[in-house]
């Protein structure tokens, strides 16, 4: 620890942001981060404690608490204070592939389980990670390495999410010959066409790629495992396939007048955006424009709050996020201390923007849709709602809802996007290799394992566990390379953690 007293000696400092009414003009990333020197002092608050919950990446009551990825989170903040950049990046990578996607997307896990935050405010982790591996890139650390040796082993990833991607980087360092399959037209998953560009730029995900490719991955794009090539065919030209396709399957809310014109999915809403943005500037006119338009959002999460961004940066008239379950408080309550995640009510960028050019938080609490409302021509018009009652079942111990009676609400709507996550995996990947699903549809494996019962087939992410964050991704893509090199090796000297 450089400095033993930099925590009471420095507050904690984070980026700025652009103002709202102004980052919303564009889908650009609004985030004005700190000059070096400044950043270097938040490394100084870190301890370096004698046990770093911040790298923990353990579950307490059902929450994950300090990094999965198990950064070494102390050392590369140390190495940051004393100005050791290309160490603090060459520690950072030994655990994490993708740091230029978790320092924008992660909800800094690490940070919540700082033993600072304790009694005061955590250490500025996130931002320096964002530091660590934008100065490598500017400072060319971050330039491509290929192998200098291979193994003539070949291993196909179908999906190039952060999960297959993270597969693909850690097989392709072991000498492996790897491709990536990614059913549209830019590698990246969701990482592309599911997180809006001003939370993560394209970009920067377009720089790794590149610095994949002159690694040595190999990326086929538009080609749909399943549809466009058989599974056969990947079996029988590759020695290993590790299936990476998600859980993309969304879950849809079943109201009277589902059918009527304007109703989305948030993940098409989004792709269509960004690849429209992407493709032509919107000038294309390819995409679900909410201009003018009363928009309702079923969904309180990220991705609901990123519809809401969204929305808002096309021109909505008006933006409403029905969320079913209470507000959450605003401070952590007595059963949910220290170290677990903090169960508090978060004000994302969305609902910033949405207070800024409405005057009023976008989000309405313990509500549901009981109808969708058709014109005469079978188009949207309005959404009919009704709060709900929470209680515990005396028999189960589980909360139960209940309507309210005369609570009934109509909201003017013209859009609605579906925002109530995910089911699993779409099935005809798996069918197209033989797979078993289990009762969650996803893809089935032993415990602790990513070896499907098909011979030389494996999963990993979102399709073996389920949707989840990019960082816990990352470490099932890592944990699943691992597994896949010592099938092909006997033996295997891939990092996990």
């Amino acid at each position: 620890m450089g400095k033993p007293t930099g925590f009471m000696d420095y507050k904690r400092e984070t980026s700025g942001e652009v103002k709202p009414k102004q980052r919303i003009k564009n889908f650009l990333e609004f985030h004005e981060h700190l000059p070096m020197e400044k950043q270097q002092l938040q490394g100084a608050r870190c301890m370096e404690c004698g046990v770093p919950f911040c790298q923990s990446g353990m579950t307490i009551c059902g929450m994950t608490s300090g990094c999965p990825l198990h950064n070494l989170v102390p050392e590369w903040n140390d190495l940051v204070y004393t100005g050791n950049w290309e160490q603090a990046y060459k520690r950072l990578k030994k655990t994490n592939n993708f740091p230029e996607f978790t320092s924008r997307v992660c909800p800094a896990l690490c940070e919540a389980a700082c033993t600072c935050g304790l009694n005061g405010e955590p250490v500025a982790t996130k931002e320096n990670e964002y530091a660590i591996i934008e100065n490598a890139y500017e400072k060319g650390y971050a330039a491509p390495k290929p192998p200098k040796v291979r193994t003539g082993k070949k291993v196909a990833v179908v999906g190039s999410g952060p999960s297959g991607l993270a597969a693909a980087d850690q097989l392709n360092k072991r000498g492996h010959l790897v491709t990536v399959y990614e059913r549209h037209d830019r590698a990246g998953g969701l990482l592309m066409y599911g997180i809006p560009n001003m939370k993560l730029e394209k970009r920067i995900i377009e720089r790794k790629i590149r610095v994949m490719e002159a690694e040595g991955v190999t990326f086929v794009t538009g080609t749909d495992v399943g549809k466009d090539i058989k599974a056969a065919q990947l079996l029988k030209e590759y020695d290993r396939v590790i299936l990476a396709c998600g859980a993309s399957n969304p879950r849809d809310i079943q109201a009277p007048g589902r059918d009527a014109k304007g109703i989305y999915f948030a993940v098409d809403f989004l792709r269509a955006n960004t690849k429209s943005l992407l493709d032509s500037n919107f000038a294309d006119g390819r995409y679900i424009n909410a201009k003018g338009k009363n928009v309702v959002i079923i969904g309180g999460g990220d991705t609901g709050n990123d519809c809401v961004g969204t929305a808002i940066r096309h021109g909505c008239k008006s933006v409403t996020q029905i969320e079913m379950m209470p507000a959450a408080p605003k401070m952590r309550a007595e059963d949910n201390p220290w170290p677990e995640w903090p169960k508090v009510l978060k004000t994302d960028y969305g609902q910033e923007e949405a207070i800024a050019v409405f005057g009023h938080d976008p989000r309405i609490y313990e509500t549901t849709v009981k109808e969708f409302v058709k014109d005469k021509n079978g188009s949207l018009k309005a959404v009919k709602t009704v709060k709900l009652k929470w209680e515990k079942d005396s028999e189960t111990g589980r909360m139960k809802s209940s309507e309210i009676s005369g609570s009934e609400q109509t909201l003017d709507a013209e859009i609605v996007l579906i925002a109530a996550g995910f089911t699993g995996c779409q099935k005809y990947v798996a069918d197209a290799f033989k797979v078993e699903l289990n009762e969650r549809t996803n893809v089935k494996t032993a415990p602790g394992g990513y070896r499907t019962g098909v011979d030389n087939v494996f999963v990993t992410g979102d399709m073996h566990r389920g949707q989840s964050l990019v960082v816990w991704a990352i470490r099932e893509g890592r944990e699943a390379a691992r597994e896949v090199d010592e099938s092909l090796m006997g033996y295997t000297n891939l990092a996990v953690q």
